[in-house]
């Protein structure tokens, strides 16, 4: 296994944020020029802490699923930290996951990120604005996600839990924040350029109501953007994995954990590795 944790601000200065590798770090079939995708992993929160329990427990289940993974810490509002310093740390880990693809053992044209609640909202932000973060900051990246994983996810202020668009923007006068609202109500962001996106989210989440996820759908559905949907009729909020070592949940809501399965078969529509 290959592990490492790298301080973004050590390559990209204008950035804070961590990015953690769980990578095979020889390729399990003994090929020497074999190539993994990549996928890096958002954990949650609101955009004021990170959740510690949709991070790291998930890039193992997509390392056995044959990607090389990584879980993005990046900065959160209780630290002092908002829009667009975040956007801008997932295109930075994108940007370093392909400029190190070979040391990594990484194809640098399948890299795919999964983001859960807010962190969701961030995933499908670099989704639908990719072209604008490679410029942030005045230092350029390369940082076009292959396609993107929401679940359950922050998608418009518009439809439940205004507290992550407040973290996001604290601080920003109010003719700002209405401005940068057309930009983060994400289902109005959607163009045909937008990247590909698995979505998933259950009926009972009353924090982020599922009309989040329908919303972002419809957007793809509009525009022509490959998407998948699921809505599960069980489960509150914050399921990452749905299995017991990770909530406490009603055993109703194990079966919602095949969205992993469903999410790596729709990733797969975009790579060429054969497993």
């Amino acid at each position: 296994m290959k592990c490492i944790s790298v301080n973004l601000n050590e390559i990209y200065p204008v950035v804070g944020g961590t990015l953690k590798s769980i990578c095979m770090d020889v390729p399990f079939d003994g090929q020497e020029n074999w190539q993994r995708p990549a996928l890096i992993v958002l954990p949650g929160g609101g955009y004021n802490e990170i959740c510690s329990n949709e991070g790291e427990i998930v890039a193992n289940k997509f390392l056995a699923n044959g990607f090389q993974t990584f879980v993005l810490n990046y900065d959160v509002h209780k630290n002092g930290f908002v829009y667009p310093i975040q956007l801008f740390e997932l295109a930075c880990a994108v940007d370093y996951v392909r400029t190190n693809a070979k040391q990594l053992n990484v194809n640098p044209d399948e890299i795919f990120v999964v983001g859960f609640s807010a962190g969701g909202h961030l995933a499908g932000n670099l989704a639908t604005q990719w072209q604008e973060a490679e410029g942030l900051f005045g230092q350029k990246v390369n940082c076009k996600p292959t396609a993107v994983g929401l679940c359950y996810p922050v998608i418009s202020r518009k439809l439940g839990h205004v507290g992550s668009h407040d973290n996001l923007l604290d601080g920003y006068d109010e003719e700002k924040k209405q401005k940068l609202y057309q930009k983060l109500n994400l289902d109005e962001a959607v163009t045909k350029d937008s990247c590909p996106a698995f979505i998933w989210s259950t009926a009972e989440d009353t924090v982020v109501p599922c009309q989040n996820a329908l919303a972002m759908a419809t957007a793809y559905a509009n525009v022509g953007v490959p998407f998948e949907l699921h809505i599960y009729p069980k489960g509150e909020h914050g399921l990452s994995t749905c299995d017991g070592e990770v909530n406490f949940q009603s055993k109703d809501t194990y079966r919602n954990g095949k969205w992993i399965d469903d999410c790596v078969a729709f990733f797969r529509l975009f790579s060429v590795e054969k497993f």
